[in-house]
């Protein structure tokens, strides 16, 4: 018999090397899903994408859902189903069950949720964790669902679908806005206007007033016109991005 062979140690980061070390499914399905969206955003039909990135219209429909960006009747019910189930079985029996209670095949009812391995965008996520597209995507969907039923509600959809994005006063000066979160978690109704060192706030109160006094002008020549409101200066160019307004076309070009 031969000698017993040393035991030798493994060196850290040793093992097998990756066949392909710079794969990334991650990103490869982030990458999939930002063209994906854009497609979708360009009002393309599934099967169009999938043809376009050669991909099944079913995996194309499954990466906008985990995009957050595509909804359907089938979609919620799926996942509102699955949802139930997941709060007390692990995640291959929950699949199961959905698929029973809603007569579906395992297979389709999978398709209908959001890759597991992915990251998954639902309409509350927040927006560093989202694509561009799938924030475009979530900015449209806000603004038709305000048009569709025109509420105090839907329209605070608006505007928080909106927060961080950049606008420009009349003047042309750029400036953001954001909106914090109380203590409880839920969204404060005030907006912190960032155009230089400091931040000023802008109450809830002064855009639904300005947004009230919209007489469906085809322009508005001067912030003023929209009434003597405390930030209607930012007001007005929020307004303007939102389609809300038009400007007389010498202001468009400050405000581009």
């Amino acid at each position: 018999m031969g000698e017993k062979r040393a035991y030798k140690p493994r060196k850290p980061g040793g093992g097998r090397k990756k066949l392909k070390p710079e794969y990334d499914a991650g990103k490869n399905l982030i990458e999939q899903m930002d063209a994906a969206v854009a497609l979708y955003d360009s009002e393309m039909s599934l099967q169009a994408i999938g043809e376009e990135l050669g991909l099944n219209p079913i995996k194309v429909r499954k990466l906008l859902i985990t995009a957050g960006v595509y909804e359907s009747e089938v979609v919620e019910k799926v996942q509102d189903t699955f949802a139930e189930y997941r709060e007390t079985q692990d995640y291959k029996t929950s699949i199961l069950s959905t698929a029973k209670a809603l007569n579906l095949s395992k297979a389709s009812a999978t398709s209908y949720l959001p890759y597991k391995k992915g990251v998954y965008f639902p309409s509350t996520a927040e927006k560093e964790k989202i694509s561009v597209g799938a924030e475009r995507q979530r900015r449209y969907r806000a603004m038709k669902r305000w048009r569709a039923d025109p509420t105090e509600e839907n329209f605070w959809g608006v505007v928080l679908a909106y927060a961080g994005m950049r606008f420009k006063t009349y003047s042309g000066l750029p400036f953001s806005y954001e909106i914090k979160k109380g203590r409880n978690g839920e969204y404060t109704k005030e907006l912190w206007i960032d155009r230089r060192e400091k931040s000023k706030s802008l109450a809830w109160s002064s855009v639904l007033l300005a947004l009230g006094n919209i007489k469906g002008e085809v322009v508005v020549d001067r912030p003023k016109a929209l009434g003597d409101i405390r930030g209607v200066t930012y007001i007005y160019g929020m307004f303007y991005r939102f389609g809300l307004i038009n400007v007389p076309d010498e202001v468009k070009e400050k405000m581009k």
